[in-house]
């Protein structure tokens, strides 16, 4: 089910680059907060299914928006968010802090994703999800920060109850950075960051991953070296190509 509901993700993400409204289904949305930082609160926006109720358990979606880190808004995967949960899933949208809002370094980015999967997996019972099948989702930086989620085992926010698992159970990425050192990401005090990128940290065991590249996209070759590691440790892993497509 929860790798069905992964295809149907990618379904979603490949409509999504031709409309801007995948479903006219009304759907329920709320906005919570998961986290209070220094330069101010982050939400999650979570859509859901039109039969949903409080006592289900449901698969769920967190999607993280790209922008290299620097810039974008929950709203890039509001499409999808809805399509989905048309469908049957809890779909969330997760903010986090970016360098032109924030004035912020990446570190942070995977600071509040992993927080964002926290406050989603602690809240499953009031959510209708359940909290053993979560995606975690995104797009090229998004897309490394859901990655890192499951793999990175650093930077980890002060004020999180690392208790709570911020793994998710599976991952659809879309054109992610997963393994880009010639790519300068610095901290606050201008030093290069450690333990930033999610392939190195590819161990046997880890979730079930989809990738999805344009064969145009300079990035494509990272996604086929996290495969062949994937492949290498036993991992369940595929990577699709669209003919012809450049990054985005």
């Amino acid at each position: 089910m929860l790798l069905a509901s992964a295809v149907a993700a990618s379904a979603a993400q490949v409509k999504g680059r031709n409309s801007v409204k995948l479903t006219t289904i009304e759907l329920k949305t709320s906005e919570h907060v998961f986290k209070q930082t220094p330069q101010g609160e982050l939400k999650l926006y979570i859509h859901y299914p039109p039969d949903w109720k409080k006592s289900d358990k449901r698969p769920a979606i967190i999607f993280f928006f790209g922008g290299g880190w620097r810039s974008g808004t929950p709203a890039q995967f509001e499409p999808q968010a809805a399509y989905l949960a048309a469908r049957g899933l809890v779909s969330a949208r997760a903010d986090y802090r970016i360098a032109s809002k924030h004035k912020t370094t990446p570190d942070k980015c995977i600071e509040d994703a992993k927080s964002a999967v926290r406050w989603l997996r602690s809240h499953a019972g009031e959510l209708g999800v359940d909290p053993d099948k979560i995606i975690g989702s995104g797009g090229s930086a998004g897309g490394h920060l859901a990655a890192a989620t499951a793999l990175v085992p650093t930077h980890e926010a002060k004020e999180d109850d690392t208790k709570i698992s911020c793994k998710p159970n599976a991952l659809v990425l879309f054109n992610p950075a997963l393994n880009f050192p010639e790519f300068a990401v610095k901290d606050a005090d201008g030093k290069p960051l450690k333990d930033f990128w999610p392939t190195p940290f590819l161990k046997k065991g880890a979730p079930p991953t989809i990738m999805f590249f344009g064969t145009k996209d300079k990035m494509v070759t990272q996604g086929q070296e996290f495969l062949a590691k994937a492949k290498e440790l036993g991992n369940r892993a595929e990577l699709y190509t669209a003919d012809g497509q450049g990054h985005g």
